[in-house]
């Protein structure tokens, strides 16, 4: 459906509330939005207690109220209803400007395969209610970490790089599948170390979504982001470690603001803590480990790691049945990154082909290393961390004497072999100064002899 034609139509989004129930064993969060003349959505969270933790009420109502804030672009990118209107709640004048923001760059892809037209200024204008929350002043003492599981290598690293604080962490895991609770079972993690959370969409977007309306990619992240943050502090986490590495700050679109993973990016990162420290609480701090290091590095750990190889999956194509489906650009890439460090075989054993072998992925491998200007809609490592493990795979290959798979043979025809092949591998020893990795973290990170 067309973009102006239904803004046009459905001018008026709201949200209309958020509400908390609470159990012995559970707490439901749901919400309520709607899009005038068009439907009612109700999208529920059930977190499970793990303690016997008494939470400030102030504070668990201001956290609960800005995880509806990042479920609302979900349902109002169904007609981008240029009205939004928060009931009840205040919001100043730097929070609307800070939630544009989020939503504005983090619907980038969703604008892009849209081809929709629009500016940071004019594409919503955000109106508020009246009660203000204020920022909480609690006094609680809150150690360890709470890691989000995604059930890929990058989490599985995390894991295996602060084990030395096995006993204080938490892994946390949204709407469990076989990947992500083996990775925190394999890791040693017992189901009171393992926080399962439920999230369920209200089926009326997903009905509206069958029937045309606008549809696409969100910033999912950014509700990790406010999700952990509610889980964290109901457990007494001081951290929020999550897995986004340097490459997630690279644009998908070449020469353009249009990022797959902007809410991975470093500048999220740095927003959502002056956000949440100004108006929710200072004691939770919300960063990525892996932010300092590459996707390459990340690989190269891993492999040292077999017990995950047959567990991990990263493929969102077959994320619900548990398996790589060896044919999207993720699982290529992941194929690509692991070459130089994990047997050929092994690599058969993990994804159950060669997909170096295949000849539909060639157009996929053009667009992960550059050939193509743009880069697949996935999270993916940079450009460059590609044709370096080509090469290095390349030249694995050829001092074993081993005959090149189709996709390389391919490309050592191609300008950038010309340009990488003798281009010096700057990985081994790379370090990303833009992170806000504790001093701790850091420590932990050079003991793994990553950095």
């Amino acid at each position: 459906m067309n973009f102006i034609e239904l803004r046009e139509k459905y001018p008026d989004f709201s949200y209309n509330w958020h509400n908390i129930e609470e159990n012995e064993n559970e707490y439901k969060l749901s919400f309520e939005f709607e899009i005038k003349g068009l439907s009612k959505f109700n999208p529920i969270w059930v977190i499970p207690k793990k303690n016997n933790h008494n939470p400030n009420k102030a504070l668990l109502e201001n956290l609960v109220f800005n995880l509806g804030m990042a479920e609302l672009v979900s349902y109002w990118k169904i007609t981008c209803s240029p009205n939004v209107t928060i009931k009840d709640i205040k919001l100043n004048q730097e929070q609307i400007d800070w939630w544009k923001k989020l939503y504005f760059y983090g619907l980038g892809e969703f604008f892009y395969k849209n081809n929709i037209k629009t500016n940071i200024r004019d594409f919503m204008n955000i109106s508020t209610g009246t009660t203000l929350l204020s920022k909480a002043d609690i006094n609680e003492n809150f150690k360890g970490a709470l890691v989000p599981i995604g059930g890929g290598k990058d989490s599985i690293v995390t894991l295996d790089v602060i084990k030395d604080d096995f006993k204080e962490n938490m892994c946390y895991i949204i709407n469990p599948r076989g990947a992500t609770t083996e990775t925190a079972e394999a890791a040693g993690h017992s189901k009171n170390q393992i926080c399962n959370v439920k999230r369920t969409l209200d089926k009326n977007m997903l009905e509206l979504n069958k029937k045309g309306f606008l549809n696409g990619h969100t910033p999912f992240s950014s509700i990790v982001a406010f999700s952990s943050l509610i889980v964290a502090y109901l457990n007494n986490k001081k951290y929020i470690v999550l897995s986004n590495e340097a490459s997630a700050n690279e644009s998908t679109i070449y020469e353009e603001e249009v990022n797959h993973q902007y809410s991975k990016s470093y500048e999220f990162e740095k927003d959502f803590n002056s956000y949440v420290e100004k108006y929710i609480l200072g004691d939770i701090k919300y960063f990525s480990l892996l932010r300092p290091i590459s996707e390459y590095q990340i690989a190269k750990h891993f492999a040292k790691l077999p017990k995950f190889y047959k567990i991990f999956k990263s493929c969102n194509v077959g994320s619900k049945e548990n398996k790589w489906c060896a044919n999207c650009p993720k699982c290529l890439f992941v194929y690509i990154i692991l070459s130089p460090f994990v047997s050929k075989k092994d690599m058969i054993n993990i994804f159950g082909e060669d997909l170096l072998e295949k000849e539909s992925l060639k157009e996929t491998m053009e667009m992960l290393c550059g050939i193509q200007k743009n880069k697949p809609f996935e999270c993916v490592g940079s450009r460059d961390e590609v044709n370096t493990a080509i090469c290095e795979t390349i030249k694995k290959c050829e001092a074993n004497g081993e005959e090149l798979p189709l996709l390389y043979k391919y490309y050592k025809t191609t300008k950038k072999y010309e340009e990488y092949k003798n281009k010096e591998n700057t990985y081994n020893t790379f370090y990303n100064a833009e992170n806000n990795v504790p001093e701790h973290y850091l420590e932990l990170l050079k003991k793994s002899e990553i950095i």
